[in-house]
């Protein structure tokens, strides 16, 4: 059975960069499914897709937030990892990472100073 774990701060300040990282288990991030997601939900909003990097280490971002946004992987800890520069308070989420199918429980993020 497929798992993903979120981690990273809770708490960014204005201006700063959030990173997070998902943890895989139970499968591989290039073997298991063909891209893997990052998904964020505001508070009071829907979900949006904020971008995804493939098997092969691709990726694609919404048009949205590509000028911020940033996916990367390291396939020996299996993990892929978001980052989002120059957040603000309408970057406060919570934050998801995900497959097709399979989906982390999310981290809250809060931006404040």
């Amino acid at each position: 059975q497929v798992q993903l774990q979120e981690s990273g701060p809770g708490l960014v300040k204005p201006s700063q960069t959030l990173s997070l990282t998902c943890t895989v288990s139970g499968g591989s991030i290039t073997t298991t499914s063909y891209y893997w997601s990052w998904i964020r939900q505001p508070p009071g909003k829907g979900l949006e897709w904020m971008g995804a990097i493939a098997y092969s280490g691709s990726t694609a971002y919404s048009p949205s937030l590509k000028s911020r946004t940033s996916i990367s992987r390291d396939t020996s800890k299996n993990q892929f990892t978001l980052q989002l520069s120059s957040v603000t308070p309408e970057d406060t989420a919570v934050y998801y990472c995900a497959n097709l199918k399979d989906w982390g429980q999310g981290t809250q993020v809060t931006v404040s100073s």
